[in-house]
């Protein structure tokens, strides 16, 4: 199921120009018509499609024609189309199913995570995420050991799981992926007490140490890697820039990872991000067909003056962007032949 609401304003109040639930080959929307004068609130008409059927909703009779009030809370259909409408009792099921959506299964991770502790308190507490600022992490982390092995890591070409892990295996091996450490593991003090500590090897070789004692970064892609191990699937991650504090291969490597957890744990995954190294390991995954162009959707925030406007970017099935925006990942290619010619002329006045 997906929902869309477009937002208008008449003079400086905002109401709802339309809203529209779709699933596979049906759709209801609602929306504002322009034949109510000067009247301060639009009119509203209803319309309801299920593959070429166009008459699905019918109006009862002449004594239930009064005009429809505007939606409820911006995304709920009014009560007064069950009453005008036959067949019209799912609409309030579908406002349900988006409020379960959002009220349960859609969480966020800012761009500023906390910062790592050199062990944590944890007394059997289950949270339902990271947290906004990760700070529940290894809460998150513990919690899943009261599960059974359900995290899948890998899929046949059948689309069957042929390994299922802990949760806490599924993040060990990301962070392996990723080459940030090579081994990753939380370990009770004692135990008479409920304090743990997080214990790395940045190689195989190595000593282990807190989390507190290696690169700032492998503690703030954490929460990140957790969060996209915990939750459930046909949940929806909202995360705010994850590559702060690592560096471009990591990047690119973080793709893979939201990749995976999109395509094997059923993920829906809204990132926000300027990070250069993402995009472009997204575009190389479509153009190698790992990832089909269909799955992602990618938008540019431009200031147009006196506001913001969204624009989608085009992907093809090549990996190529389109309508690529102009100089916001700077000029690479100006830069290099500025280096080149830089050159040039130091070698020149060296010769001379």
């Amino acid at each position: 199921m997906s929902f869309q609401t477009d937002i208008a304003l008449r003079g400086e109040q905002p109401f709802v120009k339309r809203l529209e639930y779709a699933a596979e080959d049906a759709n209801v929307a609602m929306a504002a018509s322009n034949t109510r004068g000067s009247r301060i609130d639009p009119e509203y008409k209803l319309d309801a499609q299920i593959g070429n059927n166009h008459d699905f909703l019918t109006r009862r009779g002449p004594g239930r024609a009064w005009p429809l009030p505007p939606p409820a809370k911006c995304y709920g259909f009014p009560d007064e189309v069950s009453a005008y409408f036959r067949n019209a009792d799912f609409v309030s099921e579908l406002e349900l199913e988006l409020e379960r959506q959002f009220g349960n299964r859609l969480f966020y991770l800012g761009p500023l995570r906390t910062y790592p502790k050199r062990q944590y308190t944890w007394q059997g507490s289950r949270p339902s995420d990271v947290g906004p600022t990760g700070e529940h992490a290894v809460d998150a982390l513990l919690a899943s050991r009261l599960r059974r092995k359900s995290n899948t890591r890998k899929l046949n070409r059948l689309g069957r799981a042929i390994r299922l892990i802990t949760m806490e295996e599924h993040v060990a091996e990301w962070l392996r992926d990723l080459a940030l450490i090579s081994a990753f593991k939380v370990e009770r003090i004692s135990q008479d007490a409920d304090i743990y500590r997080v214990r790395v090897a940045r190689a195989q070789d190595s000593t282990e140490v807190l989390l507190t004692d290696v690169g700032f970064g492998v503690s703030q892609i954490l929460p990140v890697l957790v969060l996209l191990a915990y939750v459930e699937s046909g949940s929806t991650i909202l995360l705010e820039q994850p590559e702060i504090h690592l560096h471009p291969s990591v990047q690119a490597g973080l793709a893979d990872i939201i990749v995976e957890a999109a395509t094997v744990r059923k993920v829906q995954v809204i990132v926000e991000s300027h990070s250069e190294h993402l995009l472009r390991r997204l575009q190389r995954r479509v153009s190698e067909q790992a990832l089909s162009a269909d799955d992602v959707a990618l938008y540019f925030c431009k200031n147009s003056g006196v506001s913001s406007e969204i624009a989608p970017l085009e992907l093809n099935m090549f990996g190529e962007i389109a309508n690529w925006p102009l100089e916001f990942f700077g000029d690479p290619f100006g830069e290099t032949a500025a280096i080149v010619e830089a050159g040039l002329r130091q070698r020149g006045s060296t010769t001379l």
